[in-house]
Protein backbone atom coordinates (compact mmCIF):
# COMPACT_ATOMS: atom_id res chain seq x y z
CA UNK A 1 0.00 0.00 0.00
CA UNK A 2 1.33 3.44 -0.95
CA UNK A 3 1.79 6.10 1.73
CA UNK A 4 -0.96 8.21 0.16
CA UNK A 5 -3.38 5.29 0.25
CA UNK A 6 -2.53 4.65 3.89
CA UNK A 7 -3.23 8.29 4.72
CA UNK A 8 -6.52 8.15 2.84
CA UNK A 9 -7.54 5.08 4.84
CA UNK A 10 -6.62 6.84 8.08
CA UNK A 11 -8.93 9.72 7.21
CA UNK A 12 -11.92 7.37 7.22
CA UNK A 13 -10.87 5.84 10.55
CA UNK A 14 -9.86 8.98 12.42
CA UNK A 15 -11.81 11.93 11.01
CA UNK A 16 -15.44 12.80 11.58
CA UNK A 17 -17.94 11.37 9.06
CA UNK A 18 -18.60 15.03 8.19
CA UNK A 19 -14.98 15.71 7.21
CA UNK A 20 -14.05 16.07 3.56
CA UNK A 21 -12.09 13.03 2.44
CA UNK A 22 -9.17 13.51 0.10
CA UNK A 23 -9.85 10.29 -1.81
CA UNK A 24 -13.23 11.67 -2.88
CA UNK A 25 -11.87 15.03 -4.04
CA UNK A 26 -11.97 15.82 -7.76
CA UNK A 27 -10.12 18.15 -10.10
CA UNK A 28 -11.13 19.84 -13.34
CA UNK A 29 -8.33 17.99 -15.12
CA UNK A 30 -7.38 14.50 -13.89
CA UNK A 31 -3.79 14.06 -12.71
CA UNK A 32 -1.66 11.07 -11.92
CA UNK A 33 -1.78 10.54 -8.17
CA UNK A 34 1.24 11.17 -5.95
CA UNK A 35 2.62 8.15 -4.12
CA UNK A 36 3.01 10.10 -0.88
CA UNK A 37 0.61 13.06 -0.76
CA UNK A 38 -3.17 13.18 -0.78
CA UNK A 39 -4.96 15.53 -3.16
CA UNK A 40 -5.41 18.17 -0.46
CA UNK A 41 -1.76 17.92 0.60
CA UNK A 42 -0.75 18.34 -3.01
CA UNK A 43 -3.00 21.40 -3.37
CA UNK A 44 -1.40 22.91 -0.28
CA UNK A 45 2.05 22.40 -1.77
CA UNK A 46 1.03 23.80 -5.16
CA UNK A 47 -0.20 26.98 -3.49
CA UNK A 48 2.79 27.26 -1.18
CA UNK A 49 5.26 27.01 -4.10
CA UNK A 50 3.33 29.34 -6.43
CA UNK A 51 4.39 32.80 -7.55
CA UNK A 52 1.11 34.30 -6.38
CA UNK A 53 1.79 33.09 -2.83
CA UNK A 54 5.37 34.39 -2.85
CA UNK A 55 4.13 37.83 -3.88
CA UNK A 56 2.06 38.04 -0.70
CA UNK A 57 5.21 38.75 1.32
CA UNK A 58 5.33 42.18 -0.36
CA UNK A 59 1.61 42.97 -0.17
CA UNK A 60 0.17 45.12 2.57
CA UNK A 61 -2.13 43.80 5.25
CA UNK A 62 -3.04 47.22 6.76
CA UNK A 63 0.05 49.41 7.04
CA UNK A 64 1.61 50.38 3.72
CA UNK A 65 4.71 51.93 5.26
CA UNK A 66 5.73 49.47 7.94
CA UNK A 67 8.69 47.82 9.62
CA UNK A 68 9.94 44.28 9.86
CA UNK A 69 7.40 43.09 12.43
CA UNK A 70 4.17 44.21 10.79
CA UNK A 71 1.92 41.68 9.09
CA UNK A 72 1.90 41.19 5.36
CA UNK A 73 -0.60 39.18 3.34
CA UNK A 74 1.77 36.22 3.55
CA UNK A 75 2.12 36.25 7.33
CA UNK A 76 -1.64 36.76 7.62
CA UNK A 77 -2.28 33.72 5.41
CA UNK A 78 0.12 31.60 7.49
CA UNK A 79 -1.62 32.72 10.68
CA UNK A 80 -5.04 31.88 9.24
CA UNK A 81 -3.69 28.45 8.27
CA UNK A 82 -2.46 27.81 11.83
CA UNK A 83 -5.77 28.85 13.40
CA UNK A 84 -7.73 26.82 10.85
CA UNK A 85 -5.69 23.67 11.49
CA UNK A 86 -6.21 23.98 15.24
CA UNK A 87 -9.99 24.24 14.83
CA UNK A 88 -10.10 21.45 12.24
CA UNK A 89 -8.13 19.12 14.50
CA UNK A 90 -10.38 19.92 17.45
CA UNK A 91 -13.44 18.99 15.38
CA UNK A 92 -11.79 15.97 13.70
CA UNK A 93 -12.10 17.58 10.28
CA UNK A 94 -9.56 17.57 7.45
CA UNK A 95 -6.61 19.74 8.48
CA UNK A 96 -4.94 19.48 5.07
CA UNK A 97 -7.99 20.88 3.28
CA UNK A 98 -8.37 23.71 5.81
CA UNK A 99 -4.68 24.58 5.45
CA UNK A 100 -4.77 24.60 1.64
CA UNK A 101 -7.80 26.91 1.58
CA UNK A 102 -6.23 29.24 4.16
CA UNK A 103 -2.94 29.52 2.27
CA UNK A 104 -4.75 30.33 -0.98
CA UNK A 105 -7.57 32.53 0.25
CA UNK A 106 -5.84 35.89 -0.33
CA UNK A 107 -3.65 35.25 -3.41
CA UNK A 108 -5.91 37.54 -5.45
CA UNK A 109 -5.49 40.51 -3.14
CA UNK A 110 -4.31 43.75 -4.70
CA UNK A 111 -1.33 45.84 -3.65
CA UNK A 112 -2.00 48.28 -0.79
CA UNK A 113 -4.54 46.15 1.06
CA UNK A 114 -8.23 46.92 1.06
CA UNK A 115 -7.52 50.40 -0.30
CA UNK A 116 -6.25 48.74 -3.47
CA UNK A 117 -9.28 46.47 -3.67
CA UNK A 118 -11.61 49.48 -3.44
CA UNK A 119 -9.73 51.23 -6.23
CA UNK A 120 -9.89 48.20 -8.52
CA UNK A 121 -13.62 47.89 -7.89
CA UNK A 122 -14.05 51.57 -8.76
CA UNK A 123 -11.97 51.25 -11.95
CA UNK A 124 -13.54 48.05 -13.24
CA UNK A 125 -17.10 48.26 -11.94
CA UNK A 126 -16.70 44.96 -10.07
CA UNK A 127 -13.72 43.49 -8.27
CA UNK A 128 -13.48 41.34 -5.15
CA UNK A 129 -10.32 39.74 -3.89
CA UNK A 130 -11.96 36.36 -3.27
CA UNK A 131 -13.11 36.10 -6.89
CA UNK A 132 -9.69 37.25 -8.07
CA UNK A 133 -8.05 34.63 -5.85
CA UNK A 134 -10.05 31.96 -7.64
CA UNK A 135 -9.13 33.47 -11.01
CA UNK A 136 -5.44 33.46 -10.09
CA UNK A 137 -5.32 29.78 -9.12
CA UNK A 138 -7.66 28.70 -11.93
CA UNK A 139 -6.34 30.67 -14.91
CA UNK A 140 -3.29 32.85 -14.22
CA UNK A 141 -0.72 30.79 -12.36
CA UNK A 142 1.83 28.64 -14.19
CA UNK A 143 1.84 30.93 -17.23
CA UNK A 144 -1.90 30.65 -17.70
CA UNK A 145 -2.29 26.93 -17.02
CA UNK A 146 -3.57 27.39 -13.48
CA UNK A 147 -2.85 25.15 -10.51
CA UNK A 148 -5.63 22.63 -11.23
CA UNK A 149 -6.69 22.57 -7.57
CA UNK A 150 -9.48 20.37 -6.28
CA UNK A 151 -13.01 21.73 -6.35
CA UNK A 152 -13.12 21.66 -2.54
CA UNK A 153 -10.12 23.97 -2.22
CA UNK A 154 -11.37 26.35 -4.90
CA UNK A 155 -14.81 26.47 -3.28
CA UNK A 156 -13.24 27.40 0.05
CA UNK A 157 -11.08 30.09 -1.53
CA UNK A 158 -13.84 31.88 -3.41
CA UNK A 159 -16.34 31.61 -0.56
CA UNK A 160 -14.08 32.58 2.34
CA UNK A 161 -15.95 35.89 2.25
CA UNK A 162 -19.10 37.10 0.55
CA UNK A 163 -22.72 35.95 0.51
CA UNK A 164 -22.20 32.24 -0.10
CA UNK A 165 -20.91 29.73 2.44
CA UNK A 166 -18.32 27.13 1.44
CA UNK A 167 -19.74 23.67 0.84
CA UNK A 168 -17.26 21.98 3.20
CA UNK A 169 -17.00 22.47 6.94
CA UNK A 170 -13.26 23.01 6.47
CA UNK A 171 -14.00 25.97 4.19
CA UNK A 172 -16.35 27.39 6.80
CA UNK A 173 -13.63 27.12 9.40
CA UNK A 174 -11.32 29.27 7.26
CA UNK A 175 -14.09 31.84 6.76
CA UNK A 176 -14.19 32.54 10.51
CA UNK A 177 -10.48 31.90 11.18
CA UNK A 178 -9.70 34.67 8.68
CA UNK A 179 -11.69 37.13 10.78
CA UNK A 180 -10.13 35.93 14.03
CA UNK A 181 -6.65 36.40 12.57
CA UNK A 182 -7.10 39.82 11.03
CA UNK A 183 -8.92 41.33 14.01
CA UNK A 184 -6.33 40.23 16.55
CA UNK A 185 -3.27 40.78 14.44
CA UNK A 186 -4.37 44.11 12.98
CA UNK A 187 -5.04 45.23 16.57
CA UNK A 188 -1.53 44.07 17.51
CA UNK A 189 -0.02 45.98 14.57
CA UNK A 190 -2.04 49.06 15.51
CA UNK A 191 -0.53 48.97 18.99
CA UNK A 192 2.93 48.71 17.44
CA UNK A 193 2.18 51.63 15.10
CA UNK A 194 0.97 53.79 17.98
CA UNK A 195 -2.51 54.26 16.51
CA UNK A 196 -3.99 52.37 19.45
CA UNK A 197 -2.84 51.74 22.99
CA UNK A 198 -3.74 48.93 25.42
CA UNK A 199 -7.22 49.53 26.79
CA UNK A 200 -8.58 51.34 23.72
CA UNK A 201 -10.88 48.51 22.63
CA UNK A 202 -14.43 48.47 24.03
CA UNK A 203 -14.40 47.05 27.55
CA UNK A 204 -16.58 44.08 26.61
CA UNK A 205 -13.94 42.87 24.13
CA UNK A 206 -11.34 42.55 26.87
CA UNK A 207 -13.90 41.16 29.31
CA UNK A 208 -15.05 38.34 27.01
CA UNK A 209 -11.93 37.63 24.95
CA UNK A 210 -9.00 38.51 27.19
CA UNK A 211 -6.45 41.29 27.67
CA UNK A 212 -4.07 40.46 24.80
CA UNK A 213 -4.10 38.98 21.30
CA UNK A 214 -2.88 35.55 22.37
CA UNK A 215 -5.73 35.05 24.81
CA UNK A 216 -8.20 36.65 22.39
CA UNK A 217 -7.37 34.07 19.73
CA UNK A 218 -7.50 31.24 22.26
CA UNK A 219 -10.94 32.39 23.45
CA UNK A 220 -12.42 32.55 19.96
CA UNK A 221 -10.87 29.27 18.80
CA UNK A 222 -12.00 27.43 21.92
CA UNK A 223 -15.50 28.85 21.54
CA UNK A 224 -15.72 27.67 17.91
CA UNK A 225 -14.62 24.15 18.80
CA UNK A 226 -16.90 23.79 21.81
CA UNK A 227 -19.93 25.39 20.14
CA UNK A 228 -19.57 23.43 16.90
CA UNK A 229 -18.99 19.98 18.40
CA UNK A 230 -21.75 17.55 17.57
CA UNK A 231 -23.80 20.05 15.54
CA UNK A 232 -22.64 19.26 12.00
CA UNK A 233 -21.98 22.97 11.48
CA UNK A 234 -19.30 25.55 12.20
CA UNK A 235 -20.69 27.87 14.83
CA UNK A 236 -19.85 30.50 17.40
CA UNK A 237 -21.73 31.13 20.59
CA UNK A 238 -24.02 34.19 20.41
CA UNK A 239 -21.95 35.97 23.07
CA UNK A 240 -18.63 35.55 21.22
CA UNK A 241 -20.15 36.35 17.84
CA UNK A 242 -21.63 39.54 19.26
CA UNK A 243 -18.35 40.70 20.80
CA UNK A 244 -16.47 39.91 17.58
CA UNK A 245 -18.89 42.21 15.75
CA UNK A 246 -18.15 44.94 18.32
CA UNK A 247 -14.42 44.34 17.82
CA UNK A 248 -14.75 44.47 14.03
CA UNK A 249 -16.84 47.65 14.03
CA UNK A 250 -14.27 49.33 16.27
CA UNK A 251 -11.40 48.37 13.97
CA UNK A 252 -13.19 49.65 10.89
CA UNK A 253 -13.96 52.97 12.52
CA UNK A 254 -10.63 53.56 14.24
CA UNK A 255 -8.14 51.82 11.92
CA UNK A 256 -9.34 50.61 8.51
CA UNK A 257 -11.26 53.82 7.73
CA UNK A 258 -9.34 56.10 10.06
CA UNK A 259 -8.21 59.60 9.22
CA UNK A 260 -4.66 58.69 10.32
CA UNK A 261 -4.30 56.35 7.34
CA UNK A 262 -6.24 58.48 4.85
CA UNK A 263 -3.08 59.93 3.29
CA UNK A 264 -1.70 56.44 2.61
CA UNK A 265 -5.02 55.36 1.10
CA UNK A 266 -5.04 58.41 -1.18
CA UNK A 267 -1.48 57.76 -2.35
CA UNK A 268 -2.20 54.09 -3.01
CA UNK A 269 -5.34 54.99 -4.92
CA UNK A 270 -3.47 57.49 -7.09
CA UNK A 271 -0.68 55.04 -7.97
CA UNK A 272 -3.05 52.23 -8.97
CA UNK A 273 -5.34 54.49 -11.00
CA UNK A 274 -2.44 55.93 -12.95
CA UNK A 275 -0.95 52.51 -13.65
CA UNK A 276 -4.29 51.07 -14.67
CA UNK A 277 -5.06 53.86 -17.15
CA UNK A 278 -1.50 53.81 -18.48
CA UNK A 279 -1.55 50.12 -19.31
CA UNK A 280 -4.99 50.39 -20.90
CA UNK A 281 -3.39 52.83 -23.34
CA UNK A 282 -0.03 51.03 -23.59
CA UNK A 283 -0.99 47.38 -23.41
CA UNK A 284 2.05 46.42 -25.47
CA UNK A 285 4.24 47.26 -22.47
CA UNK A 286 2.71 44.50 -20.36
CA UNK A 287 4.68 41.27 -19.88
CA UNK A 288 4.29 38.97 -22.89
CA UNK A 289 2.23 36.36 -21.02
CA UNK A 290 -0.46 38.99 -20.37
CA UNK A 291 -0.46 40.34 -23.92
CA UNK A 292 -1.01 36.82 -25.20
CA UNK A 293 -4.23 36.55 -23.17
CA UNK A 294 -5.90 39.65 -24.62
CA UNK A 295 -7.70 37.74 -27.38
CA UNK A 296 -9.29 35.45 -24.81
CA UNK A 297 -10.01 37.82 -21.94
CA UNK A 298 -10.04 41.32 -23.41
CA UNK A 299 -7.86 44.33 -22.72
CA UNK A 300 -9.53 45.49 -19.52
CA UNK A 301 -9.28 42.06 -17.92
CA UNK A 302 -5.60 41.52 -18.65
CA UNK A 303 -4.77 44.99 -17.31
CA UNK A 304 -6.84 44.24 -14.22
CA UNK A 305 -5.04 40.93 -13.73
CA UNK A 306 -1.64 42.57 -14.07
CA UNK A 307 -2.23 45.60 -11.84
CA UNK A 308 -4.07 43.58 -9.19
CA UNK A 309 -1.18 41.11 -9.08
CA UNK A 310 1.53 43.69 -8.42
CA UNK A 311 3.25 43.90 -5.06
CA UNK A 312 3.29 47.22 -3.23
CA UNK A 313 6.97 47.84 -3.91
CA UNK A 314 6.80 46.87 -7.58
CA UNK A 315 3.74 49.07 -8.15
CA UNK A 316 5.64 52.04 -6.72
CA UNK A 317 8.75 51.21 -8.79
CA UNK A 318 6.66 50.99 -11.97
CA UNK A 319 4.96 54.29 -11.19
CA UNK A 320 8.33 55.98 -10.71
CA UNK A 321 9.73 54.49 -13.91
CA UNK A 322 6.74 55.50 -16.02
CA UNK A 323 5.85 58.89 -14.58
CA UNK A 324 8.92 60.31 -12.80
CA UNK A 325 12.04 61.87 -14.39
CA UNK A 326 15.07 59.54 -14.15
CA UNK A 327 17.31 61.81 -11.99
CA UNK A 328 20.06 59.20 -12.19
CA UNK A 329 17.74 56.49 -10.90
CA UNK A 330 17.89 52.93 -12.25
CA UNK A 331 14.88 50.66 -12.06
CA UNK A 332 15.07 47.16 -13.44
CA UNK A 333 11.81 46.16 -15.11
CA UNK A 334 10.91 42.51 -15.09
CA UNK A 335 9.74 41.77 -18.63
CA UNK A 336 9.03 38.13 -17.78
CA UNK A 337 6.14 38.94 -15.47
CA UNK A 338 5.42 40.55 -12.13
Amino acid sequence: MKIRERTEEQEYRILSPLAAKSREARRKYPMEECDFRTKFQRDRDRILHSKCFRRLKHKTQVYIVAGDHYRTRMTHSLEVAQISRTIARGLQLNEDLAEAIALGHDVGHTPFGHAGESVMAELTGHFTHNEQSLRVVEYLERSGQGLNLTFEVKDGIVNHTGRHLPKTLEGRIVRTADRIAYLCHDYDDSLRAGLLKPGDLPAEVYAKLGPDTSRMITSMVADMIMTSQGTGEILQSPAIKQVMDVFRNFMFEHIYHSDQLSREREQASFVLKELYHYFLQHTGELPVEFIQREARWGRQQIVTDYVAGLTDSYAVALFEEIFMPPMGRTVEKNKKGY
